[in-house]
């Protein structure tokens, strides 16, 4: 495609983007599609002919649009907030187009440096010390198998520079809550600690991780002659948002000499409002920290900052350094290539220097703050009406429900929460989340997604009681 060709459609990609946004809200938020249905439109062959883009262009209005479920709806309430706002979008047109990697700083300076301005200025934002250093990564999957990679190598004495897992020694063993993500298992297994070394950690009232029972865990192993390692706290569990202690948790590492890593994949967003800042109280005594701007923070996916308080150990953990990537600089700069897995880095920090720029910051703690008020006046009337009833605390934005009739309980419960969840779902009003607390189910409404205002939590509402009318 010459650069013409591309001006040109170019302007209908904006356009029609710039159209699906205004006209979301129109649509269904949870897409009719089943399953197989796209394949069986789709021709099992690629063409042999140009068949041009606007030939794309119309195959996306008429086949790919039906398929999809709307992240960006005002009606969205599932899952958790993934925000892609316009002007992270136009970023991450930016990077794509300029089409440069991140191999070293050399291959393209600014790629590195403007990285590092924008996760600093978030780490002001979110009101860190001078102790912590930053990197974009793609998501917070992958910055917790990273913080466990790092972990498992401090614990082991940098074991991967002689025989790796096969080094010998006592087994090492990881902490998380048992209602921590399953990408913390995940991590954990790919780190290869083994499924028999992860340990779940019982949660209080709260749903939070126990300290008691974390230290308790940490003894038991300690007496066994295993080695604990790592501690992964979660500030904002997927189910309910709970916030694990983390001043406690802190403690127990720097006595056991454990590595401490916080998972605020989606909460942490809120370390932008200095009211909420007091639920991570005790964060400045971990090693590293996860937060997904991808999410609630709004930059379009992906982009998870990594922060961590000793960039030498990770900087030794993660790196190779072959000759063909050596530059008389390398002493001087930042070789983000070493601060993570993949060698090949794109070039996200356009799509938060977009954002920052383009918004500001108050702009964004303005929207947050919007959508803490809505969840907290939904919160307010579930308590209001019975036999509705709240699961969990509205701590930030996630509101955990249940309708209990009088007279149903267990199996004839759950029936009866999942079917009218499904009337939700079939009504296009609303698209929600179901999950289990203590095997029953329930259902999470996650609210942030960028156009959502009171009109649309009040109409969820009604959706919400009409569901079971």
């Amino acid at each position: 495609m010459s650069p013409e060709e591309f001006r040109r459609h170019a302007h209908a990609v904006v356009d029609w983007l710039a159209d699906y946004r205004a006209k979301v809200a129109e649509l269904p938020v949870q897409t009719a599609a089943q399953p197989g249905e796209l394949l069986a439109a789709l021709p099992r062959q690629a063409p042999e002919q140009p068949e041009g883009f606007a030939a794309v262009l119309a195959d996306l209005e008429r086949l790919v649009l039906p398929g999809l479920s709307h992240w960006q709806h005002p009606r969205f309430f599932g899952y958790f907030p993934s925000n892609g706002d316009l002007a992270s979008v136009l970023g991450d047109f930016l990077s794509t187009g300029l089409g440069v990697l991140g191999l070293a700083w050399q291959s393209a300076p600014a790629l590195t440096e403007l990285e590092d301005r924008c996760v600093d200025w978030l780490r002001q934002l979110f009101g860190l010390s001078t102790a912590w250093q930053g990197v974009i990564q793609d998501t917070a999957s992958t910055s917790t198998l990273i913080a466990l990679l790092c972990a498992r190598e401090r614990s082991s004495g940098h074991g991967q520079d002689r025989g790796g897992l096969q080094d010998g020694g006592a087994p090492l063993c990881v902490y998380t809550s048992a209602e921590a993500h399953s990408s913390v298992l995940k991590a954990a297994l790919l780190a290869g600690f083994g499924r028999a070394f992860v340990r779940k950690v019982a949660v209080d009232a709260q749903r939070a991780l126990d300290p008691r029972a974390l230290a308790a865990a940490i003894d038991a192993d300690r007496a066994a002659g295993r080695r604990p390692c790592a501690i992964v706290a979660t500030t904002g569990t997927t189910s309910t948002t709970a916030f694990d202690p983390l001043e406690p948790c802190a403690e127990l590492a720097a006595r056991h000499g454990l590595w401490l890593h916080v998972d605020g994949a989606m909460a942490g967003a809120a370390l932008l409002l200095p009211e909420c800042r007091p639920l991570f109280h005790g964060l400045e005594g971990a090693d590293s920290l996860v937060v997904n701007a991808h999410k609630w923070l709004g930059v379009a996916f992906d982009c998870s900052l990594y922060y961590v308080r000793d960039p030498d150990h990770l900087v030794r953990v993660m790196s190779t350094n072959p000759s063909y990537l050596r530059t008389a600089v390398d002493d001087r700069v930042k070789n983000y290539r070493d601060w993570g897995i993949p060698l090949g880095r794109r070039f996200r920090a356009l799509k938060v220097w977009s954002l920052l720029r383009t918004h500001g910051a108050e702009r964004l703690r303005q929207r947050l703050r919007r959508d803490l008020e809505l969840a907290r006046w939904l919160g307010g009337q579930v308590e209001a009406h019975p036999p509705w009833r709240l699961l969990a605390p509205v701590t930030l934005q996630t509101v955990c429900l249940r309708h209990e009739p009088a007279g149903l309980t267990g199996a004839a419960l759950d029936a009866h929460t999942l079917r009218w969840l499904e009337r939700v779902h079939r009504s296009g009003r609303a698209w929600l989340t179901p999950s289990q607390l203590d095997g029953q189910w329930f259902v999470r409404v996650s609210i942030g997604a960028l156009a959502t205002e009171s009109e649309h939590v009040a109409e969820l509402w009604r959706a919400l009681q009409d569901a079971v009318a």
